[in-house]
C-alpha cells in the first residue's frame, strides 16, 4: 500500500499547488507544515488553514473534480510528504475499506475545522482569536512567523503584534 504513495522532500516555501492549476494529489504530512491560502483581487494573501504533521492536506474540490484549484498550498517548513494521485486514490478507496474510512475522517475533520473557524472567527474579537490560538493550536506560535499567524487569524500583523504583547 505504501508503494502507492510518492515520497516528496520539499524545502521551505516550496509551492505544492498553485491557484488555477488542477490539484493532482492528496498529501500526508510526515514532517513539516503546509499553508493553504488564497489571493484576493488585490493580491492580498489570506490563510485558510495551517496543516501540520500527521495530517492530510489537499484542495479536495479540485482533486475530486479535476477543475482548477481555488487555493494555493505551500510549505512553511522543510517537509516530508507522501502524495497519492487520483487514480491510485480511487483504487485504494475501492480495494481498502480502511482507506475509505480514513478518507471519511479526513472529510469530516476538514469540514468540522472549517465550520468551527468560520463561526468562531466571525464572532470573536482579534484578541479572542489570539487566545483561541494559544489554547487550541499553541504550537503554531513557536513555529510560524507573526505575519503568517496574523493571516491565519484574519487580522493585521501590526494588530496581532500589539495584542499579543498585552497577553
Amino acid at each position: 500500500m505504501l508503494a502507492t504513495f510518492k515520497h516528496i522532500k520539499a524545502k521551505r516555501n516550496e509551492q505544492i499547488l498553485r491557484q488555477g492549476d488542477p490539484c493532482k494529489y492528496v498529501y500526508f504530512i510526515a514532517k513539516g507544515c503546509l499553508q493553504v491560502y488564497v489571493y484576493d483581487k488585490d493580491f492580498n494573501e489570506t490563510t485558510r488553514d495551517i496543516v501540520i504533521e500527521d495530517n492530510w492536506c489537499s484542495e479536495l474540490l479540485s482533486f475530486s473534480s479535476g477543475n482548477p484549484a481555488t487555493e494555493n498550498i505551500r510549505t512553511v517548513e522543510p517537509c516530508e510528504l507522501f502524495a497519492i494521485d487520483r487514480p491510485s486514490f480511487q483504487t485504494m478507496m475501492e480495494t481498502s475499506p480502511q482507506f475509505d474510512k480514513v478518507y471519511k475522517q479526513i472529510l469530516e475533520a476538514s469540514y468540522a475545522n472549517s465550520v468551527y473557524r468560520i463561526n468562531a472567527f466571525v464572532s470573536l474579537t482579534a484578541l479572542d482569536r489570539i487566545k483561541w490560538l494559544m489554547e487550541y493550536r499553541p504550537m503554531l506560535l513557536t513555529r510560524l512567523s507573526s505575519k503568517l499567524i496574523a493571516s491565519y487569524l484574519g487580522i493585521n500583523k501590526d494588530v496581532f503584534s500589539r495584542l499579543k504583547a498585552k497577553l
